[in-house]
């Protein structure tokens, strides 16, 4: 039972960190997967919650350059 509400804390307090930020894609749910995956590798969710948001951030980061790069190509094949 501690491990989940240290759990809880944790991600009330990264909620709380990233409501402000705009740039904030893919770390909540990152923060979220890693968290889960934390807590049953060892009880190390928080651990877990911070490396899955560097992750999803990076992640989200990288899928939008693809969507750009491909916006960006798509009117040059249409002439």
């Amino acid at each position: 039972m501690k491990a989940l509400h240290t759990f809880a804390v944790a991600a009330a307090a990264l909620v709380l960190a990233t409501a402000g930020t705009a740039n904030a894609a893919g770390c909540l749910k990152g923060a979220v997967v890693g968290g889960v995956a934390g807590h049953y590798a060892g009880h190390h969710a928080v651990i877990g919650a911070v490396g899955g948001c560097v992750v999803g951030h990076h992640l989200a980061k990288k899928h939008a350059e693809e969507q750009a790069a491909q916006r960006q190509a798509a009117p040059a094949q249409v002439q």
